[in-house]
């Protein structure tokens, strides 16, 4: 997987050489795992998959999981394939759909998955309202984020109502050499998918709940 990230000239990173991605891509992917409830998840949706990160990571690491990488990107999408199939890794797939797409009612996604993770997406609120209708009651959204941001914080706590989703732990992750500001958030969904949710696709970034 990593070979091919540096040998593939589509590969959708600025970080592909093999050493240096280990522990930026990879050692920072492991990190969600310290969360159980990530850990134990047999159904897990990766928004904003990207270069696959941390979604190929987990479905190597959790062999009796189901990781689908969505990602709206159509190149994205094939890379992620590609080393999937490269690193033998087949409890992972892409899906070419944006977030609110397959989350929409009747959609496969809908409610569909006990975790879904993102990994320097967006924030926080829309994260959440991303997540929401993917989950499951009582399913999970872990964040991977940077330094913390008291605003952005506020912000999630506001919108939190809205969204059906409960902002539960915030963890220092600093599985990598100058990872010092790095945290994972994790939030609970809480009952059924509220009202409304998913917006048409886009509105969750351009207008976040809990913006005043």
């Amino acid at each position: 997987m990593l070979a091919l990230l540096a040998a593939d000239a589509t590969a959708p990173s600025t970080v592909i050489e093999p050493e240096r991605a280990r522990v930026v891509h990879v050692a920072d992917s492991l990190s969600g795992l310290a969360f159980a409830e990530l850990a134990n998840a047999r159904r897990i949706a990766d928004v904003g998959a990207g270069a696959g990160f941390p979604g190929l990571v987990l479905a190597a690491m959790l062999p009796d999981a189901q990781v689908d990488l969505i990602e709206s990107v159509g190149r994205k999408c094939e890379f992620i394939d590609r080393a999937a199939a490269a690193g033998g890794i087949e409890n992972a797939r892409a899906i070419n759909a944006r977030a609110e797409e397959w989350a929409r009612e009747g959609s496969p996604g809908r409610e569909a998955y006990d975790a879904v993770t993102a990994r320097a997406v967006a924030r926080l609120s829309t994260l959440a309202e991303l997540a929401s209708p993917l989950l499951r009651d009582d399913g999970v959204l872990v964040a991977w984020k940077g330094r913390r941001d008291p605003d952005e914080e506020a912000e999630l706590e506001r919108g939190a109502p809205l969204l059906g989703i409960v902002p539960a732990e915030i963890r220092s992750a600093d599985p990598y050499a100058g990872s010092r500001n790095r945290h994972l958030h994790l939030l609970h969904k809480r009952g059924p998918t509220p009202a409304g949710l998913p917006r048409r696709p886009g509105m969750a970034k351009k207008r976040p709940r809990g913006v005043i």
